[in-house]
């Protein structure tokens, strides 16, 4: 369990300090350039969740739906640890990736209402959307754990 909420706090510390970051160094909506056709720092707000889904909802009903959806989330998350964990590292750093992600967006939306984007990749015109620390670590737990599931554990 020592790995399981260390992870979780550095991810949320590595979160919160670089979103503190951007949101003291920029101005909303500014871009810099760090890898030219490729990579710039965007600062962006995004009020909904996902490529912006729901971001047209009433403010307090948006609020509540995502906090009530990370709050339960994080329970999961720390039923499959109970379970899943005991017997796998990788479950163990998948699960609090994915915890810490989610407490990390948590605490932008109780904050602010918003979560801040500021990674933005790009080939060419063509952008991804912008994302953050939190999405990044809840896609890389996300990804292990399926890894571990359909792959390792055929």
């Amino acid at each position: 369990m020592t790995w399981f909420f260390s992870i979780i706090i550095l991810t949320v510390f590595v979160d919160q300090v670089s979103k503190y970051w951007v949101f003291h160094n920029f101005i909303l909506f500014e871009s810099r350039t760090i890898l030219p056709g490729f990579f710039n720092l965007t600062y962006l707000t995004n009020n909904g969740a996902a490529f912006s889904i729901l971001a047209g909802q009433p403010a307090l009903w948006r609020q509540v739906f995502f906090i009530g959806t990370a709050l339960v989330a994080l329970v999961l998350i720390w039923l499959f640890q109970r379970s899943y964990g005991r017997n796998s590292t990788l479950y163990t750093v998948a699960l609090a990736l994915v915890a810490g992600g989610a407490v990390g967006n948590m605490i932008d939306r109780i904050r602010f209402g918003f979560v801040i984007d500021f990674l933005d990749f790009h080939i060419g015109s063509y952008h991804w959307p912008t994302f953050n620390v939190a999405d990044s670590a809840i896609f890389i737990g996300v990804s292990l754990f399926i890894f571990k599931n359909l792959v390792l554990d055929r």
